[in-house]
């Protein structure tokens, strides 16, 4: 593990659900500067309240000058998600390497990426050499997504060992936490009465991982970088289905929950994490808690009161 104390610290996407309580709790300790377009005057005050320091950057046409040059660690978890492949592609993976060429003096780099990379395989457990493939392309509204990952991880490990920094690639599996996530979206259907769309092959299996255990891994998955960049499985310890959460989501806030299997949703995504918990740890939130957690944030008024 590294020691972040002091350091200056710089989150690429700082806007984004995973990036923002990431980069609030990465500044109690450390110097952080968050980075992103900032289209949304609101996001930059609410970062700046926090004492994070932020600066404009646009990946898609590789302006990233204004990131300081003497950063001491670079997190990316910036994703560009238009469905235009020209400016996801420029976005995604011309943007990272005009970030890595300009932070070359960094100690360390962090990739987030996705466990979207690997192919559709229904309850196939994947290690970090498993196969990759589009994933994400059964959803119409992601079609980049998945072959953008692929391609920017290579773009990672090849201005890693061009720019010789250090590198960790971490594939990030279902985030969630007070500031959203899948299972939020999901609560909110619940709340309309929308069906939850699982997929035929049942159950949809997933690593759903708290926002506190993404940034508490941090500084371990930075410790373990490497010039020949090292890739990880990052998900939470415990596998959890869909089907899962939603019903103790339902049960929890008295909520009516109904399934619609199909074939037009993402398929079961299950990790081998052995590589990351030898490496950094396991996750330390058990997922009912996180949820719980999650819907008093969100929805306090969904929860029976204790008084």
């Amino acid at each position: 593990m590294v020691d972040l104390h002091g350091k200056k610290v710089v989150v690429v996407g700082v806007t984004g659900q995973v990036a923002t309580p990431l980069a609030i709790t990465l500044s109690e300790t450390a110097s952080v500067i968050g980075a992103a377009r900032f289209s949304s005057p609101s996001h930059r005050d609410h970062l700046e309240a926090e004492g994070i320091e932020c600066v404009t950057i646009d990946l898609e046409n590789g302006d990233v000058g204004n990131i300081p040059r003497d950063a001491d660690y670079i997190l990316n978890f910036a994703v560009a998600k238009t469905n235009d492949w020209t400016r996801d592609l420029d976005s995604n993976v011309g943007g990272v390497l005009s970030l890595m060429e300009h932070c070359e003096n960094a100690s360390a780099f962090l990739q987030c990426s996705s466990t979207a990379v690997y192919k559709a395989m229904g309850h196939h457990v994947f290690d970090e050499d498993g196969p990759l493939g589009d994933n994400h392309g059964v959803w119409e509204f992601l079609r980049t997504y998945s072959t953008s990952k692929i391609a920017t991880e290579a773009a990672v490990r090849w201005a890693a060992r061009r720019f010789e920094i250090p590198t960790t690639i971490a594939r990030l599996s279902v985030p969630y936490g007070k500031n959203g996530g899948w299972p939020a979206i999901h609560l909110e259907m619940m709340l309309n009465g929308s069906p939850i769309p699982v997929h035929v092959d049942a159950p949809s299996t997933y690593h759903p991982i708290h926002e506190d255990d993404i940034a508490r891994m941090i500084p371990g998955l930075l410790g373990a970088a490497s010039i020949s960049t090292t890739t990880l499985n990052w998900g939470g310890a415990t596998p959890v289905s869909v089907e899962e959460w939603c019903s103790y989501m339902g049960d929890l806030c008295g909520l009516g929950v109904e399934f619609a299997p199909t074939e037009h949703t993402i398929d079961s995504v299950m990790v081998d994490l052995s590589r990351l918990h030898e490496v950094v740890g396991e996750t330390s939130v058990p997922w009912r808690e996180g949820m719980r957690e999650m819907v008093a944030a969100r929805h306090p008024e969904l929860l029976p009161s204790t008084s």
